[in-house]
């Protein structure tokens, strides 16, 4: 039997060598799949649309004031994150701990009618999920890399308020 619970998240991506430093605070729709498999679906507000020193909107393929939609399918051994919904750029990643996941990028252009896929590759470090009988807290640790070279190490980091 499939049940869901309206929560409120916090979601954030770090890198330990970069500076990348991301942070949504949402609510979301827990769906417990079975004992120990749950489906978390969230909306991520939209990027705002950079600014130049005049404060004009700078037009860019990755920013979108729309809204964009998370689904994390989620076990103790397993996470697939994709995001889709504003049109312009989608990825879906999968990790699981001790091995070599995917990670995919598309970027749609409208003006040339053409989509570009990057695929990488992740090695996941760690991954904990905690909690029962609902999760609340997922801590995942991964390198990224390009052929054979690093594109940096990141913590995605999940809090489930209950």
């Amino acid at each position: 039997m499939l049940t869901h619970h309206r929560k409120p998240v916090c979601l954030s991506l770090v890198s330990t060598d970069l500076p990348i430093w991301s942070v949504v605070e949402t609510s979301a729709t827990l769906y417990q799949k079975d004992r120990l498999r749950f489906h978390l679906l969230l909306t991520e507000p939209g990027l705002g649309m950079p600014q130049n020193s005049d404060g004009l909107a700078i037009a860019s393929p990755v920013t979108t004031s729309s809204p964009r939609l998370l689904w994390l399918e989620i076990s103790p051994h397993r996470v697939i994150m994709t995001m889709q919904g504003n049109g312009k750029l989608s990825y879906r990643h999968f990790w699981e701990r001790g091995i070599y996941g995917m990670s995919r990028y598309w970027l749609n252009n409208d003006s040339f009618k053409t989509n570009w896929q990057l695929r990488l590759r992740n090695f996941t470090r760690s991954l904990v999920l905690e909690g029962h009988p609902l999760p609340e807290h997922l801590r995942l640790e991964y390198d990224l890399w390009s052929e054979k070279v690093q594109l940096g190490r990141y913590i995605l980091n999940l809090e489930i308020h209950h």
